[in-house]
């Protein structure tokens, strides 16, 4: 067996006698279900790990990940996740976590064309077209791209926001916050790009149903 998978197998063996130790009743805990209080939507990519770069244990924290954090009406994956966490799980917190140093963004800067993956880059690019006056006007290219990821992260936030799905939620009074943050891979540390969407009031008219 290939050396990387079968440590993979041990590491797993080792990482439940750790959590034993420390409380035998661990994994009985576990499986009584979950109540977590957060839904992250982040980036796939694999430096960006939601439970570990908030010190969160297991049964905190929902997640759905994709390439560039995106949240895409018509993507069933993460809306069915969307759903699931807010009328099942109840959670009270949202957070769409973008990083520096993204991928996906920094090819949304360029017209490469690399496959399937161009109809999701579109996405992105839509959203330099709506700042594409506050970008352009950057000269240094790591300011312009990391401009981007912060604010690719808050227009989906506010594509959120845009879901029927949260909309009845905050219409029959659920506490339920929406939150932007950016993560950085160079130091580990987390920028709120405070942005706090909490009820209807908050989303422009045009996108408010009349539920």
């Amino acid at each position: 067996m290939e050396t990387f998978y079968k440590r993979l197998l041990e590491n797993n063996k080792k990482w439940v006698a750790q959590q034993l130790e420390k409380d035998p009743h661990f994994f009985d805990e576990l499986a009584k279900g979950q109540q977590p209080p957060l839904l992250w939507i982040g980036c796939s990519d694999s430096r960006v790990p939601a439970n570990e770069i908030i010190g969160a244990p297991p049964g905190e924290v929902f997640v759905h990940r994709n390439i560039a954090n995106m949240v895409i009406h018509s993507d069933m994956s993460m809306l069915s996740v969307l759903d699931y966490a807010v009328n099942v799980l109840k959670v009270k917190h949202v957070i769409v976590c973008g990083h520096y140093g993204c991928g996906g963004v920094q090819t949304a800067m360029t017209n490469k064309h690399v496959g399937l993956i161009d109809n999701w880059i579109r996405h992105i690019k839509d959203v330099y077209r709506f700042h594409h006056n506050e970008l352009n006007a950057i000269e240094n290219d790591k300011a312009r791209f990391d401009r981007f990821v912060e604010l690719n992260a808050i227009e989906q936030v506010m594509d959120l926001a845009k879901t029927s799905i949260v909309q009845e939620a905050w219409q029959r009074g659920q506490d339920l916050h929406l939150h932007g943050w950016v993560y950085d891979v160079a130091d580990g540390l987390i920028k709120d790009l405070n942005v706090n969407l909490k009820n209807n009031e908050s989303l422009s008219e045009v996108y408010r149903l009349k539920l």
